[in-house]
């Protein structure tokens, strides 16, 4: 039987199987660790933790303001920005001896392949990662695990669109009569996008993608916007975008509706780590741990509408199960050498 663990757990067989492939030997993953009295104590007098995240700004305080309440004394800043700025952000400052951030999530598997690479990532695992992920959602070193997944959906206003007439797969999105009326994410800002990209490219091949750029749409950077773009009405359908940002609006009552197309859709993968030399590093440890709890799993699946990884974490009623959607996936390993090229033919295909 396929259910949502077999399935989220394939989206990284091929890619977290072969982060080790060709890197340098090492050590043994560390001994799984629970919080207890000593690291708090210690987080405490740290005061706070410093979290670089791709997860959308309203999910990411949710969890910060979460982890705040449960330990009083110590501050989350979340410092969220598009999957690609983060990795730039990171790079920057490692390069110049500056290590502000203390744990980092971006939705690109790539970014995790390059800072263990790097040697940016503390070897780090929570008890729950080591007790309840499947082995392919985690780094076989323990550098890095996944911390969430979530798709590039098409999606539509329903007060502009008819379901009848609403697009139904990406060559759908094609149609004349879609022009003016489009908008998209930039793969040059967004790790979903750039994921997604990869994968419709695979699929699809990529004169689709200069097709669509025909059809007039209008760009914008992270995943997380071309949801909102709907909402406000400023456009009447998304060729990607965030499911998840697609969910929150929908259950507050926003008239919009996802697609999942017939061609198949792309899935990210979000993973989290520990930075090598954080600022906080009994805060770092204890906040991500608490990132992998199964009531932040939950959390972030209620209100987020993010698909976990953890085995006892159970999905609103109403949202279509990952075992019922054709998924396309995207190997890192492939990825990660095309990234530059993608970018380059993306901005040339859509002046942007």
């Amino acid at each position: 039987m396929i259910n949502r663990r077999t399935v989220l757990s394939g989206a990284l067989v091929s890619g977290l199987a072969l982060c080790s492939a060709g890197s340098l030997a090492w050590a043994q993953a560390p001994a799984p660790y629970e919080p207890n009295q000593e690291m708090i104590d210690a987080a405490k007098k740290e005061g706070v933790v410093v979290w670089y995240t791709a997860t959308d700004v309203q999910v990411a305080e949710k969890v910060g303001s979460a982890f705040e309440a449960k330990y009083p004394g110590i501050k989350v800043q979340v410092e969220r920005s598009g999957a690609e700025r983060v990795f730039q952000r990171i790079s920057q400052e490692y390069g110049a001896g500056i290590h502000k951030a203390d744990v980092v999530e971006t939705s690109d598997a790539v970014h995790f392949i390059l800072f263990k690479r790097q040697g940016w990532l503390q070897p780090a695992v929570p008890a729950e990662v080591a007790k309840s992920w499947p082995a392919e959602t985690k780094d076989p070193d323990g550098f890095f695990a996944a911390y969430r997944a979530h798709l590039s959906v098409i999606g539509y206003n329903t007060n502009q669109v008819k379901k009848e007439e609403a697009p139904k797969s990406h060559a759908d999105l094609l149609d004349p009569k879609w022009r003016n009326r489009l908008v998209k994410a930039h793969p040059g800002y967004s790790g979903t996008i750039m994921t997604g990209t990869h994968a419709l490219s695979e699929a699809l091949g990529w004169d689709y993608f200069e097709k669509l750029a025909k059809q007039r749409v209008m760009q914008v950077q992270s995943s997380t916007e071309p949801p909102k773009k709907l909402a406000q009405g400023e456009r009447s359908v998304m060729a990607d975008g965030n499911e998840y940002n697609m969910f929150m609006l929908k259950e507050t009552g926003v008239p919009v509706e996802v697609v999942y197309a017939t061609e198949g859709t792309p899935i990210a993968i979000g993973h989290a780590g520990i930075m090598k030399n954080p600022a906080h590093p009994n805060a770092a440890k204890l906040f991500y741990a608490f990132m992998f709890a199964q009531e932040t799993q939950q959390l972030i699946s209620d209100v987020g509408g993010l698909r976990s990884f953890h085995p006892q974490v159970k999905e609103k009623e109403g949202r279509t199960p990952l075992s019922q959607i054709k998924v396309l996936y995207s190997d890192p390993n492939k990825l990660e050498p095309m990234i530059e090229d993608i970018k380059k033919k993306y901005e040339l295909t859509f002046g942007t």
